[in-house]
């Protein structure tokens, strides 16, 4: 089984050493591909350094910030194209836990797409302040509302996902970023009918680094939802 895991940047030269010697640590034979947005803090020359010391370690790098959405489907593109069998999502910020991987590999026997979920068990979010934990969670409340998924964190990032069910999403037809990025590949997976199993994860708010949350994502998620239901019951996804 041939499993790499994607992971987008932008300024993130403080985490991302620690992200690629941990991951590697938990087994040596994942592929980890950092795609960089030309990050001004050098990221990609931190990374350009550790290639030469782990050999599944690849850097795409990008001429400018193009967003989240973007990024991954680039990502996904690059995977495709090199036949991985498991494709994963980890942010690289550390706040989703590289010991989760192998989990997140092993479930997918029993499913197509999996979600580490957040709310899943209760709310396992560690060090967000109240404001943000309230957006997050009534923003799966409302994305599970409009959309019909009943899933209890459609907004995560930390996913792993058959080939079989990347390849049926026509990527060039996503078209969003952020918290709606995520929303919609699940929304297209599940209207093609893929089977989604969520898992608990605890999520770790960023230590180091910026918080790349914006109003734009926020105002995006709110119509991005409608336009998606729009679109099923139209059949023009």
């Amino acid at each position: 089984m041939k499993i790499l895991i994607i992971s987008p940047t932008y300024n993130e030269k403080k985490n991302i050493k620690k992200l690629i010697e941990t991951v590697f640590s938990i087994d040596k034979n994942y592929h980890l591909l950092i795609v960089d947005d030309n990050s001004p803090d050098s990221t990609a020359v931190e990374v350009e350094k550790l290639i030469k010391t782990y050999k599944n370690l690849f850097l795409e790098k990008r001429p400018g910030k193009a967003g989240l959405g973007t990024a991954y489907k680039y990502g996904f593109n690059w995977a495709l194209k090199k036949d991985y069998d498991i494709i994963i999502q980890m942010d690289a910020d550390l706040s989703h836990d590289p010991k989760e991987l192998p989990q997140m590999v092993e479930s997918l026997k029993e499913s197509d797409l999996v979600l580490g979920s957040r709310y899943i068990n209760g709310i396992s979010v560690i060090n967000w302040p109240l404001r943000r934990l309230i957006l997050s969670y009534g923003a799966n409340f409302y994305s599970k509302i409009i959309t019909g998924m009943s899933l209890f964190d459609s907004t995560g990032g930390y996913k792993s996902w058959s080939k079989k069910a990347l390849k049926s999403i026509d990527l060039s037809r996503v078209k969003s970023q952020g918290y709606s990025f995520q929303i919609e590949m699940n929304f297209r997976a599940w209207c093609n009918g893929f089977k989604i199993k969520e898992i608990p994860i605890v999520f770790h708010d960023r230590t180091v680094g910026e918080s790349k949350m914006s109003k734009n994502i926020v105002f995006e998620a709110i119509f991005m939802v409608w336009r998606l239901r729009l679109l099923k019951i139209f059949n023009r996804l």
